[in-house]
């Protein structure tokens, strides 16, 4: 072996060493970023069902089972409504594997209505 062959040899060695270490950071950033996405999705989802709710209240209905219907099957089981004076305020825990994470990361949206002018 030549002394260049060597040297690209242990370079080569050296570059899967890096890369087999960059590894787990990379997979941390690509869960990091997708419960992020999540956490964003989450918020979409509470915007349209407290407007369901508020919605169902203008039509003289409940406003829970009006944000329940407008929420995916997962979604349904992470939420909280409340409704008082024309005003629903939707919360919603994003999908985690980490409980903790989705209680930190909870979102939440409030719709409202006014009362028509007499």
């Amino acid at each position: 072996m030549t002394p260049s062959t060597a040297a690209r040899e242990r370079e080569a060695g050296q570059a899967t060493i890096e890369v087999v270490a960059a590894l787990p950071l990379l997979l941390l950033a690509g869960v990091v970023a997708l419960q992020l996405l999540l956490a964003g999705y989450s918020l979409t989802l509470a915007d349209g069902a407290a407007e369901a709710g508020t919605l169902a209240v203008v039509a003289g209905r409940e406003a829970e089972p009006a944000v329940r219907a407008a929420l995916p099957g997962w979604a349904r089981e992470r939420v909280q409504v409340e409704a008082r004076d024309g005003t629903v305020t939707v919360s919603l825990r994003p999908p985690s594997p980490i409980a903790a994470v989705a209680r930190g990361l909870e979102v939440s949206s409030t719709a409202s209505v006014r009362e028509p002018a007499s």
